[in-house]
């Protein structure tokens, strides 16, 4: 794995400090006054958090307008790699909470990996983490299954590499599946429960996939 540099991490800290001082700035101006009762403490810590997430959704929206991900080799001491970089520390230390835990419903979870940046069609959702939501992109009437996993990048010793994912529309992940940089899944296709779907697989429409690593179980219907 990659060292991540002083720089990256200074330009991330900077970030986060930024999200703070908005979250406590606001709540301190907005909400510090009201008679919050005997728990007032609790409610205003609360609020803060709230306010830390959806101004972390803002600003990391902005650092991506300003450094966007691009696919490919990410060379060393690069602005991709700067992009690469403090996007990997945003999930690390901010977002990762927030997509591999259980507690969040899966309706609030689709507008989260919204925020992030995941283009989702209609009626999609995910029961399981999207670890790359800029370069993730899922039909309508999708569903990715308990603790399935879907990322788009590619960590091979300080190798770094990011490719898009593109599923379909009608498609199904099971359970567990992992889907990995790359793969492209066409419509109405499935992905069986604990498959392991590696990097650039092209599944077709209609097809069924399953085993470690996936293999066509299934043609499409004539």
């Amino acid at each position: 794995m990659r060292t991540i540099k002083p720089s990256q991490i200074a330009l991330f800290l900077g970030l986060l400090a930024l999200i703070l001082v908005l979250a406590i700035g606001t709540t301190a101006l907005v909400f510090g006054a009201l008679p919050l009762g005997d728990f007032r403490g609790v409610t205003l810590f609360l609020i803060a958090l709230l306010l830390v997430y959806l101004y972390a959704f803002l600003v990391y929206r902005c650092f991506l307008l300003a450094l966007p991900l691009h696919e490919g080799d990410v060379p060393e001491h690069t602005r991709q790699e700067l992009a690469a970089n403090v996007n990997i520390l945003f999930y690390l230390l901010l977002f990762n909470s927030l997509i591999r835990t259980h507690f969040i419903p899966v309706p609030i979870q689709r507008l989260i990996y919204l925020a992030l940046g995941a283009r989702l069609g209609a009626n999609t959702y995910s029961a399981g983490a999207l670890l790359d939501p800029p370069l993730t992109r899922i039909g309508s009437n999708t569903i990715i299954g308990h603790d399935a996993v879907i990322f788009a990048h590619v960590i091979e010793g300080t190798r770094l590499e990011l490719k898009s994912v593109h599923i379909g529309n009608t498609v199904t992940i099971g359970a567990k599946a992992v889907v990995m940089a790359g793969v492209h899944i066409g419509d109405n296709a499935i992905v069986s429960t604990g498959a392991v779907v590696t990097k650039d697989t092209q599944i077709a429409a209609g097809e069924i996939w399953g085993g470690i690593p996936a293999r066509r179980i299934k043609a499409a219907p004539a």
